[in-house]
């Protein structure tokens, strides 16, 4: 005979609708889902197409406007091909589209396993800038490599995007390491500074001024020590105005005050600029109607060709395209799946956006000139494909991004203690329902 007590059957305590409810949200958004054997199965949706439409835009009009500045001077050329500068640019667009694409369906964190390696892979092709029998100089600058039949390649867009994957690696590593200065400042220089050095070296004072000023937010994102930066970039500034300008350079910063004392002279190009900008007027001359010959018109001061066949309506859509692409950059960084991918994100943001506007500040005398190209409309290959990617590598992260207060566990393992990221955001729990007996 069984003399062993019943064991009592334990119920479920009963749950109001509204706290079954609320349990159900916490549940859904509990993403990624854990396996039974560890993997993590990751919820992804679609892609941020607003960043996608912007680029195509952007794209548009750069091949419209290189044609349109380059027609004629192919024309006069001996080939007499009108297609000459709009041709190439049309192949790398193609090219560039490509690899957008691509980097947009790869999983951003497998650059994690690369970031090193590309890393050293940029400061190689830097260093082979300065072997004379394999860089092209151009205007006593020497910033283009041509090895063998290979396109000629411009490094520094490489280095460009090596150094945010790169950064973006080592501060997500590192956590609230990144306020030392031992552990995080002295690290950080030690990264940078071949990067900086070596293009400024080239010498290349606008691509020198976009990956410094990217760089420093980066490391202002990860949660850098605000007395450190401050006297970095203080110390910077003062070291280049000092020891590391040269003559042409320092002439550029001067005829900026004020350009019309040379006309003719050093305050050509900017002159030229400005004067395009006020034919243009608020509808513009017309395509292919320019009344003002524009240095550089394909390149360095595309904008001023803009404004001058498009008038300030082109000028706003183009400003406001960049204005879109940094609205949708920052949001995907707010609300990406880990630090890697928010710092990641904002990288590529900074980086992108801040070059477009050092590029129209130098066309509207804002800024002193400084060589660099507007990304996606300006005519280069290089800087093209190499942007592109970046943008696919944005859209890799939007395609994982999630809401504000959503538990994810990819972040744990990223984020530091409770004050080490305040500007990025963390991973969040919902407090758990208190269910009453």
């Amino acid at each position: 005979m069984n003399l062993a007590p019943p064991i009592p059957r334990l119920e479920r305590p009963r749950r109001r609708a509204g706290h079954k409810a609320e349990d159900d949200r916490s549940t859904a958004n509990r993403t990624p889902v854990k396996s039974r054997a560890g993997a993590v199965r990751r919820e992804r949706h679609q892609a941020d197409y607003v960043i996608l439409v912007v680029v195509v835009a952007l794209t548009a009009i750069g091949i419209l406007m290189v044609y349109s500045s380059s027609a004629l001077k192919g024309y006069l050329s001996q080939d007499a091909d009108t297609f000459a500068t709009v041709g190439p640019q049309i192949q790398w667009a193609i090219l560039g589209l490509a690899a957008m694409l691509l980097m947009m369906r790869v999983d951003y964190r497998y650059l994690r396993l690369v970031s090193v390696p590309f890393y050293l892979l940029a400061i190689v092709l830097l260093l082979l800038v300065f072997v004379p029998q394999l860089n092209i100089v151009i205007g006593g600058s020497a910033r283009w490599l041509k090895i063998g039949p290979l396109p000629a390649v411009h490094p520094a867009e490489i280095g460009k995007l090596a150094l945010v994957i790169y950064l973006a690696h080592w501060f997500a590593k590192r956590g609230t390491g990144v306020r030392g200065f031992w552990g995080g400042t002295i690290p950080f220089l030690v990264i940078v500074t071949p990067v900086i050095f070596l293009v400024f070296k080239e010498p290349d004072l606008g691509t020198t001024g976009v990956i410094t000023l990217t760089v420093f937010t980066m490391f202002f994102i990860a949660g850098a020590n605000l007395v450190h930066l401050a006297v970095m970039v203080s110390g910077g500034v003062v070291a280049m105005l000092l020891v590391g300008l040269r003559g042409y350079q320092m002439d550029r910063i001067l005829v900026w005050q004020n350009p019309w004392l040379d006309p003719l002279g050093k305050g050509f190009h900017t002159v030229q600029g400005l004067l395009a900008l006020g034919v243009g007027g608020l509808l513009g001359t017309g395509l292919g109607a320019s009344k003002v010959s524009v240095p550089n018109a394909f390149n360095d001061f595309i904008f001023a060709e803009v404004g001058q066949e498009f008038g300030l309506i082109g000028g706003i859509v183009v400003i406001t395209l960049f204005l879109l692409l940094a609205y949708s950059g920052v949001r995907i960084a707010l609300s990406a799946p880990d630090t890697f991918g928010a710092l990641l994100a904002a990288g590529i943001t900074a980086w992108l956006c801040l070059q477009a506007f050092i590029n129209i500040g130098v066309v509207v005398a804002l800024l002193p000139i400084t060589g660099i190209t507007l990304p996606f409309i300006s005519a280069g290959g290089s800087s093209l494909i190499i942007s592109f990617a970046a943008v696919g590598i944005l859209l890799s992260i939007s395609r994982e991004t999630v809401e504000k207060g959503t538990w994810n566990d990819d972040a744990i393992a990223d984020r530091g203690g409770r004050n080490g990221r305040t500007h990025l955001p963390g991973a969040r729990r919902r407090p758990l329902a208190r269910h009453d007996a």
